[in-house]
């Protein structure tokens, strides 16, 4: 398992998810990606996307007007 970050900030719907989706390629079951984004929609649509797609939300959590999606990859 290894920790990678992703900075989705200053991109609207639908890039954060499809920015997300793109990394997540990258990855193997059991890595962890942590999405930082600006835009407040990636706290229904990333979930949603994950829920689809096997992958597992850990967190989920706004902080300084950031929105931030920890999610481990499935």
């Amino acid at each position: 398992m290894s920790q990678h970050e992703l900075d989705a900030r200053r991109l609207l719907c639908p890039m954060p998810v499809i920015r997300t989706q793109d990394k997540i390629k990258q990855l193997v079951a059991g890595d962890e990606l942590t999405v930082y984004c600006t835009d407040p929609g990636v706290m229904q649509d990333i979930p949603a996307w994950c829920r689809i797609n096997g992958h597992q939300v850990l967190d989920s959590r706004s902080q300084d007007r950031e929105y931030i999606i920890a999610i481990k990859v499935g």
